[in-house]
């Protein structure tokens, strides 16, 4: 059965392309002669890509057969594209053997009036000049959810409704504006999952830690005592106006450098974790009057609001290509008490790639958040933020060497997590011969198994793949 999400974008490109056809003078896409753009411009295309892939966990394979098991095999994609000279449409699909088979990728309509330019449908933007996960790229949160596709951020990235309204005026200046009408937090591995953050699990076993801790200490509280209620915001909560969000973009070039600077309010797409307590009665023999304890009653998500004012830069000097961003990142805890908020904190990027000896090519890129009003967290236990590295460092290395007229790729890209000393190391070998191309790759871990990337220390794993695009 088809996704609904498949459905509701196959008509809403349809009919999209139907209208402006039909008001346009374009005709219909019965019309041969018009489909081909021979009378009207107009252009109709299909794309995609077949792979076949197969993936195993280094874990598994020490275990036996019986432990391993190599994936799906089959994915792929189709991109459907139509285009005139004052509007076009596209819907893009994945297709994998799940029990949704169909999954919307992204779909939009685009019209083009002189230097004005109105866009809306489910998107994946970029903002900011980065490489890889700038601070200014806030429009689509993250999916977290897995690990094994670091080759393209798009990968990550969830497409959202928005409706974006941009103008070009002279040579190299535009302005955009965004708004998404509804929130999408980023998203984890479900419990259970090989990828569900130890940080989610720790909260799964609140109650167990609890009673571990009071029966240390004697107090007589049982595993009835203690009913903690998870209270997250619903979808339909999330669609809500009040959680929608909107940003303001213009870039310009001033003699070699390309310039950014935006404006941006939405919501912090992590979310905030608050635990709720409630006061526990110990009756005590007379005369004395009753001991009371607090006991976690409740865990509370949230998502804070926040403003981002936002700047970047990118030009080449000396064979550099520098990339630059920087961005103040404003919560309502401006006084850094609030255990239930984040704090303010300022977040910076900047890499540059450069081709070395013998064809290879090097890039790097610093990732950087600083927690402002750093001395206040430490003085409430039960802060969001307790315990946490007031920065928290994110440095990638990418090495890249192409081999027999380019046919031949070698990559080796490292992500480094500076604080807690985990990392990533993601090394591929991609043979590429017109449309066909065969890779093996794999992903490593390694470090502070609380860390970022060293929490999945167990999940080493090897992939090979076989794919034709078209």
């Amino acid at each position: 059965m088809l996704n609904k999400n498949f459905l509701f974008a196959f008509i809403f490109l349809f009919f999209s392309v139907q209208l402006f056809s039909q008001d346009f003078g374009f005709g219909s896409f019965d019309d041969e002669e018009n489909i081909s753009g021979s009378n009207s411009g107009l252009s109709v295309s299909i794309s995609g890509e077949v792979s076949a892939s197969m993936m195993g966990y280094l874990k598994d394979f020490s275990e036996g057969a019986s432990k391993t098991e190599l994936g799906d095999i089959f994915s792929g994609s189709l991109a459907f594209s139509a285009g005139a000279p004052i509007a076009e449409a596209y819907i893009g699909v994945s297709i994998e053997p799940t029990e949704t088979p169909i999954m919307l990728d992204e779909a939009y309509v685009r019209a083009y009036l002189g230097n004005f330019e109105i866009e809306g449908g489910f998107r994946k933007l970029t903002w900011g000049k980065a490489d890889s996960f700038g601070p200014l790229d806030v429009i689509n949160p993250l999916d977290y959810s897995s690990l094994t596709d670091l080759s393209d951020l798009m990968n990550f990235k969830i497409a959202r409704p928005l409706v974006r309204l941009s103008y070009r005026f002279g040579s190299f200046s535009k302005i955009e504006g965004v708004f998404v009408p509804s929130f999408e937090p980023m998203r984890f591995a479900e419990s259970g999952s090989r990828w569900y953050p130890k940080q989610m699990a720790q909260l799964d076993n609140l109650k167990d830690d609890i009673l571990t801790g009071y029966q240390a200490a004697n107090v007589p509280i049982t595993e009835d005592d203690i009913n903690i209620l998870i209270n997250k915001p619903d979808n339909d909560r999330l669609a809500k106006i009040d959680y929608a969000q909107a940003g303001l973009r213009f870039t310009t070039t001033i003699g070699s450098a390309d310039l950014g600077f935006q404006y941006y309010y939405g919501r912090l797409t992590r979310p905030a974790v608050n635990i709720g307590f409630s006061q526990f009665e110990i009756p005590l023999p007379p005369p004395y009057p009753s001991m009371y304890v607090p006991v976690p009653s409740s865990i509370n998500y949230s998502y804070n609001p926040y403003h981002q004012i936002g700047i970047d830069w990118a030009q080449v000097l000396f064979g550099f290509n520098i990339r630059a961003e920087f961005a103040a990142n404003i919560t309502e805890d401006l006084s850094g008490e609030d255990a239930a908020i984040y704090n303010p904190h300022l977040a910076w990027s900047f890499g540059f790639d450069r081709n070395l000896f013998w064809g290879i090519n090097f890039s790097v890129q610093c990732n950087e958040t600083i927690r402002l009003l750093n001395d206040k967290v430490s003085t409430n236990p039960y802060d969001i933020e307790a315990d946490t590295d007031m920065t928290s460092t994110q440095i990638i290395f990418v090495l890249t060497k192409s081999l027999f007229r380019d046919q031949l790729e070698l990559r080796a890209a490292v992500f480094w997590q500076v604080e807690a000393g985990d990392c990533m190391i993601v090394p591929s070998i991609v043979w590429t011969k017109d449309a066909l191309s065969i890779e093996l790759s794999g992903g490593f871990f390694a470090g502070d198994k609380n860390g970022q990337f060293g929490q999945y220390n167990n999940n080493n794993f090897i992939k090979t793949a076989v794919t034709y695009s078209f």
